[in-house]
């Protein structure tokens, strides 16, 4: 873009130096035909005239599509920012989501090992309730056993003796 301004700026600059230098030359009339009649007028003139009509014309045109894509770059750039708050909204209602499928996934993990743990919790206290009849069985038993063998051994040294 600095190049193409320089160039301008710089042929701009070559016809104001040559019309200067040659202005007596733009100034003498000459003798013109515009098609269905003919006057005296300076054709250099009407020719510089021609060449800053042109210049504005071009100037315009060019300050007409330089805020017509500034407008369509500020109309670009608003859309995009819709679209980015619309993702970023959208990220934000997916990462809410994954946090409530996460706290629920862990409650339900909280409440299978609370179950869990009550299960086995039961399961412990009917084996040691199983386990203490066992063993009162057993210490009766035992007890039965030993109470034989000494009525037995009394009977036996009783009668011996």
């Amino acid at each position: 873009m600095y190049l193409r301004t320089l160039l301008i700026v710089i042929v701009l600059g070559v016809v104001a130096i040559f019309a200067y230098l040659n202005w007596p030359v733009i100034l003498l009339p000459a003798t013109l035909s515009v098609g269905f009649t003919t006057l005296d007028a300076p054709l250099g003139l009407i020719l510089l005239a021609v060449i800053v009509a042109l210049t504005l014309l071009f100037l315009i045109y060019l300050v007409y599509l330089q805020s017509t894509a500034l407008l369509e770059t500020r109309r670009h750039t608003r859309e995009l920012q819709q679209q980015r708050d619309i993702a970023d909204s959208a990220e934000a209602s997916r990462v809410r989501e994954l946090r409530l499928f996460i706290e629920q996934e862990m409650q339900r993990q909280d409440n299978a090992l609370a179950q869990t743990k009550t299960l086995m919790i039961e399961r412990i206290d009917a084996l040691e309730r199983d386990l203490r009849a066992t063993i009162d069985q057993s210490t009766n038993s035992l007890a039965a056993s030993i109470g034989e063998f000494e009525d037995r051994f009394e009977r036996f040294a009783g009668g011996k003796g």
